[in-house]
């Protein structure tokens, strides 16, 4: 779907603010705040947002280990899409254990 990602870097890709309405973005820590960051694109972000994030944290394999290992909660419908997009299962991502787990708790 985005196998053309390099090419449209040839203006500098910038993340809708309003992805991240809450944050002041002049102080804001684009490394230690990635798991937001790709959250939010996630979630609420276009094309050109996603291009973004593939230039911030190292293409597309850098997107989805922040995916499996860093992003903490996802809704199903998101989960589907992630797995779908960047060829993952569910049970890789660490929203979906955790998700799991809580599960498990509420239930016992």
């Amino acid at each position: 779907m985005w196998s053309d990602w390099k090419e449209k870097l040839k203006e500098e890709p910038r993340i809708n603010s309003s992805l991240l309405w809450e944050y002041d973005l002049e102080n804001f820590d684009w490394q230690y705040m990635r798991d937001t960051v790709v959250q939010r694109v996630i979630e609420r972000g276009w094309n050109n947002d996603f291009y973004a994030i593939f230039n911030l944290y190292g293409g597309i394999d850098g997107v989805r280990d922040i995916i499996k290992n860093e992003v903490k909660i996802l809704s199903d419908k998101e989960i589907a899409f992630v797995c779908s997009i960047f060829k993952l299962k569910k049970e890789e991502l660490k929203c979906y254990i955790r998700k799991q787990s809580r599960m498990k708790l509420l239930n016992s």
